[in-house]
């Protein structure tokens, strides 16, 4: 199994939205994805509610294994929210992890 996570820092506005709607928006259309692709087990989007400078956004994901994960990045339904999502945000990290 692989577990796929990554952080998001918005930026303050972008799309003609704030921080907080855009933060609502990746978590809508992330989880939006559960159930659609093939290997994807699990996915879930936290919106960060302490501010200060930390992330505003994580996603936690479980996937079958690395070609799942590679089936993920690839896929459509994907690839289609990462123009939002990149336009959106300022900082990203991420970790993919196999247990």
């Amino acid at each position: 199994m692989i577990k796929h996570i990554v952080m998001w820092k918005l930026k303050d506005e972008a799309h003609g939205n704030d921080k907080a709607s855009n933060a609502g928006l990746v978590k809508e259309k992330l989880e939006a994805l559960g159930g659609k692709i093939d290997g994807l087990l699990k996915i879930e989007v936290g919106i960060d509610f302490q501010g200060g400078g930390n992330f505003d956004v994580v996603l936690y994901s479980e996937l079958s294994g690395k070609e799942a994960l590679d089936t993920y990045q690839n896929h459509p339904l994907h690839q289609a929210e990462l123009p939002f999502i990149r336009e959106a945000v300022m900082d990203r990290k991420a970790v993919d992890y196999e247990v």
